[in-house]
C-alpha cells in the first residue's frame, strides 16, 4: 500500500492486491471461522470476494466473535488456518478483559513480524552497532516478538524486562546505551527515579527514547518532559498484538507514526460510529482496521482495533509517502460523559499543559462502573515535585478541560508521588468500587 499525495487516498498495489487475494484463497481452503463468515455474507468462493478495491464490502472482525469460537479442544479458536505442527510459537494477551487469547505464529509468520518492526525501530534513526536497553519481556506477551527487529538491525541489545528499575538504571549508567525502548510511562518514572537519586540522565549516554507499548509519546507536553529529562529525542511506535507489533514507527521528523506493514498488511480508516470507509487525509480521524495479507497461523480479515487515531498524509520530510498517525486512544478506554466521548490520554493531554505545576500524572476515578458517566468527572491531578496547590490551580485545569474537551471535571490536586506509577502500561483510569 501507498498514498496518492495529490488526493490523499490509498492506492492498492498490484503486489498487494495479488497477496489479499492469495490471502482469501487461503482461508476459503484453510478457516473454517471465515468460510462460515464470509459465505454468510453472501461470498460462497474466494473467487467473489475479489480484490482489495472491494475489501469494504466485506464484514468486520470483532475480538469478541473470536472468542466466541474457542473450546477446550481448540483455545485458539475457529480461526486457527495452520496444522498444530507447523505452529512455532504462541503468545497470549493479558486477559485483563477475561480468559486471555492465544495468538499463533508460523516461522514465516514470525519473520514477517520481525521484518515489520525493524522498518519501524530503523525509521528512529538507530544504527547498526547501537547499544539499546529494552524493558520489554520476551515472555508471553506479543511485545517480545519485537526484540527480534534488533538482531536484524545489527544492534547491540541489552534486554532487562520489565520490575527492576534499579537494574536499567544500572545499564544506563554502566553499558552506556544510545538508545532506550521503553513505554511513555516507564520513562517518566525512570527519569523520576534518576532524578531522585542524582542522576544526570541529561548527561547521559542516551541519545534516543523509543516508546511503545501506550498512547502518550505523541503528546507534546509529555513527549517535551521526556525530552527535557533525558535529553534525548523521543520517538514511538505502535502494533496490535492479533495483527503485528511495531506496525507503526516514527522517523526523526517526528510528525507521527509511518506506517511500516506494507506488503503484509493492509490498513484501513473507518468511521468508528458507521464502518464507513474514511480516506487517509491531512487531519482525518477514525479506528484503524487491519487485514494480513502474508499469515499463515491465524489470519485476520478486516480486524476492528479499536485504536483511534488522527492521520497526516502528506509525504514526510524523510521521503517515506506512507501515511502517518497519532493515536487519539482505544474505545475500552474511552468514558462517555453526557453524551461526550472522552478519551483519558486527551485529558492528560489538557493537563500537562500545567507543567511545571503538574508533574503529568492522572487518575481518572469514576463515581460509578460502567462507560456512562455523570458529570462533573473525578480526575485527581498530581503536583510536581516540591509544589503546593496555589489558588485557583484546580479551577484553571478544570475550565482548560472544558473549553478543550466539552466535559466538566472535579479536579483534586494530590501531592507529588501520590499517584501509582508503572514499569510497563499505566493506567488512567482507576475503577469505580
Amino acid at each position: 500500500m501507498m498514498l496518492d499525495a495529490h488526493k490523499g487516498t490509498t492506492v492498492l498495489t498490484k503486489a498487494d492486491d495479488q497477496a489479499y487475494r492469495a490471502q482469501i484463497g487461503y482461508l476459503f481452503a484453510n478457516s473454517s471461522f471465515y468460510r462460515d463468515k464470509l459465505k454468510a455474507a453472501g461470498f460462497n468462493a474466494a473467487e467473489a470476494v475479489g480484490g482489495l478495491a472491494d475489501i469494504a464490502q466485506l464484514p468486520f472482525t470483532e475480538k469478541d466473535d473470536l472468542r466466541a469460537t474457542r473450546t477446550a479442544g481448540n483455545p485458539i479458536g475457529a480461526h486457527l488456518a495452520c496444522a498444530k505442527s507447523d505452529i512455532a510459537r504462541i503468545y497470549s494477551t493479558s486477559g485483563t478483559t477475561g480468559a486471555p487469547s492465544f495468538i499463533p505464529l508460523t516461522s514465516t509468520d514470525i519473520e514477517n513480524w520481525v521484518t515489520i518492526s525493524a522498518r519501524s525501530y530503523s525509521a528512529s534513526g538507530v544504527q547498526a552497532g547501537d547499544r539499546v536497553v529494552t524493558s520489554y519481556n520476551a515472555g508471553p506477551f506479543v511485545a517480545g516478538a519485537a526484540l527480534g527487529a534488533f538482531d536484524r538491525l545489527g544492534l547491540c541489545h541489552i534486554p532487562v524486562g520489565t520490575g527492576n528499575t534499579e537494574r536499567l538504571m544500572a545499564a544506563v549508567a554502566m553499558l552506556q546505551p544510545a538508545a532506550l525502548v521503553v513505554t511513555p510511562s516507564y520513562a517518566l518514572h525512570l527519569a523520576e527515579w534518576g532524578g531522585a537519586r542524582g542522576m544526570d540522565l541529561p548527561g547521559s549516554s542516551v541519545k534516543r527514547i523509543m516508546v511503545a507499548g501506550e498512547p502518550g509519546g505523541g503528546e507534546p507536553q509529555m513527549r517535551a518532559q521526556l525530552e527535557a529529562a533525558w535529553g534525548a529525542k523521543v520517538t514511538e511506535a505502535m502494533g496490535i498484538g492479533d495483527i503485528a507489533v511495531s506496525l507503526w514507527g516514527e522517523c526523526s521528523h517526528q510528525t507521527g507514526m509511518h506506517f511500516n506493514g506494507g506488503g503484509i498488511v493492509h490498513v484501513e480508516l473507518i468511521d468508528p460510529e458507521t464502518g464507513r470507509a474514511i480516506p487517509f487525509e491531512d487531519g482525518a480521524r477514525g479506528e484503524l482496521v487491519y487485514t494480513h495479507l502474508k499469515q499463515q497461523a491465524a489470519p485476520l480479515l478486516r480486524f476492528r482495533s479499536r485504536d483511534h487515531v488522527e492521520v497526516q498524509a502528506s509525504t514526510c520530510a524523510c521521503g517515506r509517502s506512507t501515511p502517518r498517525v497519532r493515536c487519539i486512544g482505544r474505545t475500552d478506554d474511552m468514558l462517555i460523559v453526557r453524551g461526550v466521548n472522552v478519551f483519558p490520554t486527551a485529558l492528560r493531554e489538557v493537563v500537562s499543559r500545567f507543567m511545571p505545576s503538574v508533574s503529568g500524572v492522572i487518575l481518572i476515578t469514576p463515581g460509578s462502573a460502567g462507560v456512562k458517566q455523570e458529570p462533573p468527572l473525578p480526575v485527581q491531578v498530581e503536583l510536581a515535585e516540591g509544589n503546593t496547590a496555589t489558588e485557583g490551580l484546580a479551577e484553571q485545569i478544570e475550565a482548560a478541560i472544558r473549553a478543550a474537551l466539552i466535559v466538566r471535571t472535579r479536579v483534586e490536586l494530590v501531592p507529588f508521588g501520590a499517584l501509582p506509577r508503572s514499569e510497563y502500561k499505566s493506567k488512567l483510569i482507576r475503577a469505580a468500587g
